[in-house]
């Protein structure tokens, strides 16, 4: 069974900083593309960054300048690095993969348990 695994959420005060950690375990042969995205209630899912297993990243507009994604592609992890936070940062952020597991040719997209970050005073 393969499973994305979030930590790092939590309360922090506007202008703090977190750091979001997603780990991949199971028969895994490769993962593609990882990402974060984040949700609201009553607000549909929306991206925040993703990473390409080169390198190559995306972000939204909101969080350009602020957050930082990173991967390490030999420990199936990624990082999301949240400075500057602000109030509307408040959400749950889900971890996304796109993950090849032992015995298939197609990569499923599995999604994390999701993490609350709470920016509040």
């Amino acid at each position: 069974q393969v499973q994305l695994v979030e930590s790092g959420g939590g309360l922090v005060q506007p202008g703090g900083s977190l750091r979001l950690a997603c780990a991949a375990s199971g028969s895994i042969v490769t993962i593609n593309t990882m990402g974060w995205y984040r949700q609201v209630p009553g607000k549909q899912r929306e991206l925040v960054a993703d990473i390409t297993r080169g390198g190559s990243t995306n972000y939204a507009n909101s969080v350009k300048g602020r957050f930082t994604i990173s991967r390490d592609n030999a420990k199936n992890t990624v990082h999301l690095q949240m400075n500057s936070l602000a109030p509307e940062d408040t959400a749950v952020y889900y971890c996304n993969a796109g993950v090849m597991v032992v015995g298939s040719y197609r990569y499923l997209q599995l999604w994390g348990q999701g993490t609350l970050v709470t920016v509040s005073s």
